[in-house]
């Protein structure tokens, strides 16, 4: 039976790092500041027509609602964890 490599001794090699086993996943890093929403935010909206202005309000508006969904969802399965795995109260 072939051991497991994450208990094994050694040497770090750093130009393998992204295949060791105690690597950090990005999606374990705190996000970036320059982010999608920051980018917008400083963007001079100067050039845009009003009906380049009302087409991009109707897609962040389509963004926004879409972001509020998935955080719901993502609440409601931290509710049903929560209740699943909270502590017992003493009888």
């Amino acid at each position: 039976m072939p051991r497991s490599t994450a208990l094994v001794a050694g040497p770090i090699d750093s130009k393998q790092a992204r295949n060791h086993p105690a690597r950090v996943d990005d999606d374990d890093l705190p996000r970036p500041r320059g982010d999608a929403a920051s980018q917008l935010a400083r963007e001079a909206l100067d050039t845009y027509s009003q009906d380049e202005l009302m087409e991009r309000v109707t897609l962040l508006e389509a963004e926004i609602a879409r972001v509020k969904a998935h955080h719901a969802a993502v609440a409601e399965k931290r509710k049903l964890a929560d209740a699943l795995f909270k502590p017992r109260e003493p009888s």
